[in-house]
């Protein structure tokens, strides 16, 4: 059974509070102690904490840019298969981007409670990401 509730908080996480860089929407969706593990490896908890991170990545990467591949939910939980992309401008991984075109795939664990995103585990194909850095 597909759960419209937290499929669309994943959708509108991303869509939102990612690639639109919305902070009004982080309230919206995220639970006030959300937990998050990041596909660069980095953990947050709260809503500056994950902002702070957020902001770390567009620094970086101005045009960060994520796309939900597949997405699979059931009832508080979801599953997310992605694919990232940009510019490297700034510092990525230690390494300056330079401008160079960037594109790696991940994957997001979610669950919610009370209509709002509580957690999310996200893994990314480092090795891929780091072949395309100069």
């Amino acid at each position: 059974m597909v759960s419209r509730g937290t499929a669309d908080l994943v959708r509108r996480f991303y869509a939102d509070a990612w690639n639109r860089w919305d902070d009004a929407a982080v309230a919206e969706l995220l639970a006030p102690d959300f937990v998050f593990r990041g596909s660069l490896g980095d953990e947050t908890r709260g809503h500056d904490s994950w902002r702070g991170y957020r902001d770390r990545v567009r620094a970086a990467v101005p045009d960060f840019h994520n796309e939900i591949v597949e997405l699979v939910a059931e009832h508080d939980r979801a599953a997310a298969r992605l694919w990232y992309s940009g510019h490297a401008q700034g510092e990525l991984l230690g390494v300056s981007g330079g401008g160079a075109p960037i594109g790696y795939s991940g994957a997001a664990f979610f669950t919610a409670a009370g209509g709002l995103l509580t957690s999310a585990w996200v893994l990314g194909d480092l090795d891929t990401l780091r072949s395309r850095l100069p």
